[in-house]
């Protein structure tokens, strides 16, 4: 009779372990898409560095023409 209410007592093996491997896959699922995450942001900061160093070249360049813009001043009360 002990022998019954031990066997009767223990947990099934198989639920608990398909419970882990869903945790498992869900956590390796989330750790790949992060990774991939940051690398998509990666090669986004480096493309724009990659832009703004093409259009701004290292040395300014000087601007010899004098344009004169008129600006009409705003009246502040």
């Amino acid at each position: 009779m002990p022998t019954e209410l031990i066997r009767a007592s223990a947990r099934p093996a198989t639920p608990r372990s398909n419970v882990r491997n869903v945790n498992i896959v869900a956590i390796a699922l989330t750790a790949a898409l992060v990774t991939l995450q940051l690398v998509g942001l990666a090669m986004l900061e480096r493309s724009h560095a990659h832009a703004m160093q093409a259009s701004f070249p290292r040395e300014p360049a000087v601007c010899t023409d004098s344009a004169e813009i008129r600006v009409s001043q705003i009246p502040y009360d």
